[in-house]
């Protein structure tokens, strides 16, 4: 198997991974931006700590290197429009003019009805390949007292789990 396929099964293989769907924002010196992710996930609670894997290439990349924070804001599933707003950047869009935000901690927005808004200050970064992986440590959680149906990106596709 050549590269080239072994990187298109690679592909296929991570659609087939269901993730949650995240909306990552910061504000700072570097001003104010967001992007959607799937690649996000917990390290350890002792600390407090998550990672976000982000493309060097992303238009946004650098601004959240510089800014320092971040805040995850774990997507409900009537969010799916909201994201798909922050997936692709537009110049001269206001992609914050959409949603309910509140200003957190350490002054990156958050959803006030995401299921959960983790914000946190980046604690280092490592590269790998293409992307950047961010250790983030948490500083303040919002939490809804009940959480909504999910929102997860599974087969190229949005899909929404039922709360019970």
């Amino acid at each position: 198997m050549d590269l080239t396929q072994t990187q298109q099964h690679f592909r296929e293989s991570m659609a087939r991974m269901g993730a949650a769907v995240n909306l990552i924002t910061t504000d700072g010196p570097a001003g104010r931006h967001g992007f959607v992710a799937t690649a996000v996930c917990s390290v350890t609670d002792q600390p407090p700590t998550i990672l976000i894997c982000v493309n060097t290439s992303a238009f946004a990349h650098d601004a959240f290197v510089e800014n320092g924070h971040v805040c995850v804001n774990i997507l409900a599933a009537q969010h799916q429009e909201l994201s798909g707003v922050f997936a692709r950047y537009v110049e001269g869009v206001d992609r914050f003019a959409h949603g309910d935000w509140v200003t957190l901690k350490t002054g990156c927005l958050a959803l006030k009805d995401a299921n959960a808004a983790l914000d946190c200050t980046i604690a280092s970064v490592q590269q790998q390949g293409s992307h950047s992986v961010m250790f983030c440590s948490v500083k303040a959680v919002h939490l809804p007292a009940a959480p909504n149906p999910g929102l997860v990106y599974f087969g190229r596709n949005y899909h929404h789990l039922d709360v019970e």
